[in-house]
């Protein structure tokens, strides 16, 4: 399959608009942990906080590896047109494939943060129920 170098570029909204995605919910969790930790000061001994604890530390992780494949994706979608441009189509072909993977990837693991993100909603429901 013979690609243009315009085809990677199609990628480049996407993929920046995913990282501002990902960057509002890192924003939004270290919000989160401030308000946590500002709570932990006050009652140290709190269920809800020990268990708020270990979804955010997954969650952290999640967003790190979920920006991570998401420049790894826009930095192998501008190699990729870079080979384009070289005449090197074979090389550019690939990169574009590994691009796409990357970014399936990355929504790989905000699928996952998304889960988690929902039960750590759901033990605050719990908490609010009892």
């Amino acid at each position: 399959m013979d690609i243009s170098i315009s085809t990677p570029a199609l990628l480049f909204p996407a993929i920046t608009l995913l990282l501002l995605a990902y960057t509002n919910r890192f924003l939004a969790i270290a919000t989160l942990i401030r308000s946590l930790h500002k709570n932990f000061k006050q009652d140290p001994q709190s269920e809800i906080i020990s268990a708020q604890l270990k979804n955010l530390r997954k969650r952290l992780t999640l967003i790190k590896l979920m920006q991570l494949f998401g420049i790894i994706s826009l930095f192998l979608c501008i190699v990729s047109m870079l080979m384009l441009f070289l005449d090197l189509d074979h090389i550019g072909d690939l990169g574009f494939g590994v691009s796409l993977l990357s970014m399936l990837v990355s929504l790989g693991f905000g699928l996952q943060e998304v889960i988690i993100s929902t039960r750590a909603l759901e033990i605050e429901l719990s908490d609010m129920e009892s």
